[in-house]
């Protein structure tokens, strides 16, 4: 019973979606993701600086990898791309690390003793479907 000059109020003003539409489209989402590839894994590539030399450098890494540059000398490096990609400055007996962002062989060097160089091969991230890295 409603007094004179009340207005109705509607008390569902949202439009549900069937149950049954509602299980197809999570179907659905679930089969898109799924399917799609998962994110690579970025691993962590260790070089020692040792004896006015780069030891230890992979032939090999993937664009989100991180090289650790640890110091055993008793003088400081860099670890700076010839293509200006990275700079890292590593104290003696310190780590200094750097994320490799670009494909494509990275040619690098000491700036304090540009003897010491190095090289690296930056491939794309490549994953599989199940989330890990392809092997190299």
């Amino acid at each position: 019973m409603t007094s004179v000059g009340a207005v109705p109020c509607e008390t569902n003003t949202f439009r549900t979606m069937p149950s049954r539409s509602l299980l197809i489209l999570s179907a659905v989402c679930a089969l898109v993701l799924a399917a799609s590839p998962g994110a690579a894994r970025a691993e962590t590539l260790h070089v020692t600086i040792k004896n006015m030399a780069f030891n230890g450098v992979p032939a090999a890494a993937h664009v989100g990898d991180v090289v650790e540059w640890s110091n055993e000398d008793f003088v400081a490096h860099t670890a700076t791309a010839r293509d200006h990609a990275f700079d890292t400055v590593i104290a003696p007996g310190k780590t200094g690390s750097t994320v490799l962002r670009t494909p494509g062989k990275i040619r690098f060097f000491c700036r304090f003793h540009p003897t010491m160089t190095g090289e690296i091969d930056v491939a794309a991230a490549v994953t599989s479907a199940a989330g890990g890295r392809n092997s190299r």
